[in-house]
């Protein structure tokens, strides 16, 4: 909004033609979305209080939990009005790209709406099941993939890391390679929000992460340099990720231990979905595992565990999964679980941005 009010008087007032540059319009949507997060933050959770929205504990978690009970959640509210506030503000709002994030970033977060609101508001034991929750999930992640492979110039071809000259192009299969790679996503980050801090922590390093991929791949010069695939206008992309990392910080004010409010599943999974369309977007799909590899990690301990569960009767590989209440059985505190699954998830990112020269 600010870019389509400002950047046309360019012509008669120089000094406005900085909102020509996606570095500035990016900075700036962060900042934005940092801010809408600290100043609403407080009134945020004294509205959730004041409908006592409170965080149910499991009977069978760690003890060290029982006594988060009653804390606000819900507060993934706020992260997504802060992106989708800082993004109308400083994106270029005529761009394919942009619309297809904030709407599966918003399409999501109804679902998880609607999930937290049954259990929360309406005090029943279960939100959405399991069923209806991954159908309503599939279907917002088909539409987006029917949306992108459908339009002019986007290729259903797959990026491989490492591997500049292995790309396989999936044709139709592409669509169901984007529902899997937005649902996969949405789901393991839902997973792993489950200590203070320690989901928006890394998906803010995962955002940032993407920010930069985002800006070379739509930058024509540097996609050829680099020898990634260069996707016209997807460097607006990296505003929408600028806005999620601003607006991760912000919330993480709010949620680092001892956590002040719980972001929900309206938070977890509409981020989630958003990373994992970015992904695509970008034509860095398979390396979000790697990017977000501590998800991954988080997805797979549950995997395994009810897996080894189920077909030796009874064992257990950990004590607890996900992997973090694992680590907190065994005696780790829980900043301590959190700051080291951060260090793990910077570590990743660094990886992964190595790749651009790695090929």
């Amino acid at each position: 909004m600010i870019y389509h009010l400002l950047y046309p008087l360019h012509t008669s007032i120089s000094a406005f033609n900085v909102f020509r540059y996606i570095t500035f319009r990016t900075i700036y949507a962060s900042l934005t979305a940092f801010l809408i997060c600290f100043v609403l933050g407080p009134w945020v959770i004294k509205r959730l209080r004041r409908l006592q929205v409170g965080q149910f504990i499991r009977d069978d978690g760690p003890e060290t939990h029982f006594k988060k009970s009653g804390t606000p959640t819900m507060g993934g509210v706020l992260i997504i009005g802060a992106i989708v506030a800082a993004t109308l503000l400083w994106a270029n709002l005529t761009n394919f790209y942009v619309w297809i994030a904030l709407g599966v970033l918003v399409a999501t977060g109804l679902i998880g709406f609607i999930d937290d609101y049954r259990m929360q508001i309406k005090k029943r034991s279960k939100g959405l099941g399991a069923r209806e929750k991954f159908l309503l999930q599939c279907m917002v992640a088909l539409a987006c993939g029917l949306l992108l492979y459908f339009y002019p110039g986007f290729s259903t071809r797959v990026t491989v890391p490492f591997l500049k000259n292995v790309q396989p192009d999936l044709g139709w299969g592409y669509i169901l390679f984007t529902m899997l790679v937005i649902v996969g996503a949405s789901n393991a980050v839902n997973l792993t929000d489950g200590l203070d801090g320690l989901a928006i922590g890394p998906l803010a390093i995962v955002a940032a992460t993407y920010m930069v991929f985002a800006y070379v791949t739509g930058h024509v010069k540097f996609a050829q340099y680099l020898q990634i695939n260069y996707v016209a206008g997807v460097g607006e992309i990296a505003v929408f990720c600028g806005a999620m990392v601003g607006a991760g910080l912000g919330f993480l004010w709010f949620n680092a231990y001892p956590a002040q409010v719980f972001m929900g599943d309206v938070g977890s999974l509409s981020l989630g979905s958003a990373i994992g369309a970015i992904a695509i977007i970008t034509k860095q799909e398979i390396l979000l595992v790697l990017v977000g590899g501590l998800f991954v990690i988080e997805t797979l301990s549950v995997i395994f565990q009810v897996g080894y569960f189920k077909l030796t009767g009874g064992k257990r590989i950990f004590r607890m999964a996900p992997l973090h209440h694992h680590f907190e059985l065994k005696g780790w505190a829980e900043p301590k679980v959190i700051v080291r699954f951060w260090i793990i998830a910077i570590a990743l990112a660094l990886v992964a941005m190595s790749t651009l020269k790695l090929r």
